[in-house]
Parts: C-alpha cells; structure tokens; sequence
C-alpha cells in the first residue's frame, strides 16, 4: 500500500508557508506524516540564509494540527544531551497527544557544529555518542530510573516524567545509509528507518543489509517501517514525482517523504495530492 509523508525543511523558508503547508496536510488523509528537519544553518543554497530551530516549530506545528503525526527527520545527536531529549520528546508526545515521531541521527554538518562550537569528530566518535544517546533516550522513555556509563555520557538514576501516551515510547526514525553503524542502529532501536535520498535501485541491497542486522540482533525486521525521500521544487512536475514514488514502493519502501525545497508554499499541495492520488 503506498504510503506517503511531507516533510517542509524550514530553511530559507517562511513560518507563515510552513503552517500554511501542515495545517492542509492535516486536512488531506493521503498524508499520514509531516516532518521538518534540525539544522541551525541551511544545508542547501545560502548557507547564512535563514533556518528555525527545530523543536520549537515542530512544538508549535503539534498543536496547529490534530490528525497527523509529526516528527523531526532527524535531530542531530551532538545538538542536544540524550537525556534533555528524551524530557523533549515525552513532553511533545504530551503535546501532540501521542502524535510525535522521535526521529534521531548521528549529525554530519561540520560548518554549524564548528560555528558553534559544538563537538562532532571522527564518523566513529559520531557513531559511538549516537548508539550511546540512543539507548538512553529509549530507555528514558520507557523506564522509571536510568543509570548509564559510558564514553559520551554518564546519567545515574535519571528520572523522564511524566511520559507520553504512546508506550513503551514514541517510535524512534533513524536517518541514513551506513551499512557498518547507522543500519546496526536501526535493527536495535529503531521502529522506522529513512534511507534519505536514496535510489530506488539502490534501496533492496541497503535494505537485504538491514535485514543482516536484524538477524544478528534477533530482530523481525518487518517491525521496522522503511521510508525514503522524494525531492519536491515548485518547478518539478509532480506526475514525474509521482513516478518516483512508485518505482521507490516497487523497490520495497513503505513510506515516500516529499521533502519541499524552498521557495515553496501550500499552492504546490493540491497538484501534488492530485497526482499521489493515482498510486493509492
């Protein structure tokens, strides 16, 4: 069954259009997810350009809508100690009445990490804090106490209360392609994984790799939800975009995420719905 998401990144983009955009999602059940992204700085285009925070304005987009979940994809692990973000998330579970996905990653964007001094280092370092930040916040969420020791972080008999609707936690989307770290990850933690903008040839080999991982942790690898995403300009055609959701569910993906490019307003919904609708 095609399954399709939204994603509005908020860079280089108006708060007025991203709420225009979620609120008419909400209404549109072909939409079961909207997403936006956690970057203090534009990734694409003008990297001084303008980017909000991320769990504010998914804060704020929780509760203009009613029916739709709602997620970041995904929060950079170095941003944030695990354990404030695991406090986040129960909060925002709350908030959105049980609506949140808890979408997490290891962080890859140097320029703001250095512009704001926060410590990224080596793929290993990212892979190890990410796998320990991981767990904490899993367990945070579905534990009454949480000690942990380890190389990035240390808790000892931390409290996350009160927590959310959705037990034993909100599922948790981790974001990327590593076949070594980042898919271990997703076979031990996650309950949805986003192979990002992945081609739809190359999707069953990362997917036969997850599938290894969760043999090796004793995982039904069915139990994880498999997205990906489909870039989505005000010039694209969405009949074309359409094709490539397609050839993404023939390949094996779940869920297509449209992710929108800025400039970009509610305007591009509509068409976009009209040409999805053919897929359902």
């Amino acid at each position: 069954m095609a399954r399709f998401a939204i994603k509005t990144p908020p860079q280089h983009a108006s708060w007025s259009d991203i709420v225009e955009i979620w609120e008419a999602a909400d209404q549109i059940e072909l939409f079961e997810s909207a997403w936006n992204f956690d970057h203090f700085y534009p990734i694409a285009g003008d990297p001084t350009g303008p980017c909000m925070e991320a769990w504010v304005t998914l804060t704020a987009l929780a509760r203009a809508t009613s029916r739709i979940r709602v997620g970041c994809m995904v929060g950079g692990m170095h941003f944030r100690h695990p354990a404030i973000t695991a406090n986040m998330a129960a909060s925002l579970d709350i908030v959105s009445e049980g609506r949140l996905n808890l979408g997490l990653g290891a962080g890859w964007y140097e320029l703001e990490a250095r512009a704001y001094g926060l410590e990224l280092g080596t793929i290993k370092d990212r892979m190890d804090r990410f796998d320990e930040g991981t767990e904490i916040i899993s367990r945070m969420l579905s534990q009454e106490e949480t000690s942990f020791a380890g190389r990035f972080y240390q808790l000892e008999n931390a409290r996350c209360e009160p927590k959310g609707p959705q037990q034993p936690h909100p599922p948790i989307i981790i974001g990327g392609q590593g076949e070594q770290r980042t898919l271990r990850t997703v076979a031990r933690w996650a309950q949805m994984w986003d192979a990002l903008m992945i081609e739809p040839g190359d999707w069953p080999r990362k997917h036969e790799v997850l599938v290894g991982h969760c043999e090796d942790v004793g995982r039904d690898p069915t139990e994880i939800t498999c997205s990906a995403h489909v870039r989505w300009s005000a010039e694209a055609d969405p009949g074309a975009l359409a094709d490539r959701a397609a050839r993404l569910f023939e390949a094996g993906v779940d869920v297509a995420v449209f992710s929108m490019r800025a400039p970009y307003s509610v305007a591009m919904v509509e068409p976009m719905v009209q040409a999805l609708s053919e897929l359902v």
